[in-house]
């Protein structure tokens, strides 16, 4: 299975979300009906579920990172390539930062604008030094 497609899947939920105002299980659900696809569906309901449940905490980060674009007026596929990236590298510590980067990269570039990989890359390469403390903030929180 692919984590590189579920990661694309997990994109589509969340811009069914955050644009259409889907419900976040029927986005889910509706992703995963797709046929011929060789995703971890396991992998795309955590994705989605936990980038949705920490969506305030995930944006508050970005806010901090993007001066002067409001996340509001951000691109939405690159806003929510933004969120996911960085609710795996929270909550996936597992994976490996720069594979992370990378998918998020090139997600952005592959269905948002030709600059999209680059702001992508800029705003998380900001993010990436505060991990760790991160890390800590949101385990605080869940407690």
């Amino acid at each position: 299975m692919s984590r590189r497609t579920s990661r694309e899947f997990a994109l589509q939920g969340l811009f069914q979300i955050d644009v259409a105002k889907a419900d976040v299980r029927e986005a889910i659900e509706h992703v995963l009906e797709q046929e011929g696809a060789e995703i971890d569906p396991v992998f795309v309901r955590d994705l989605v579920n936990g980038t949705t449940k920490h969506v305030d905490k995930i944006d508050a980060v970005l806010s901090k990172h993007t001066i002067g674009w409001d996340l509001k007026r951000m691109a939405n596929v690159d806003r929510n390539v933004l969120r996911m990236a960085v609710y795996e590298m929270l909550f996936h510590e597992e994976t490996p930062t720069s594979v992370v980067l990378d998918e998020a990269i090139d997600m952005a570039k592959a269905f948002s604008t030709p600059d999209s990989g680059k702001f992508v890359n800029g705003v998380l390469a900001k993010i990436v030094p505060e991990m760790d403390g991160l890390r800590g903030e949101f385990a605080a929180a869940q407690e």
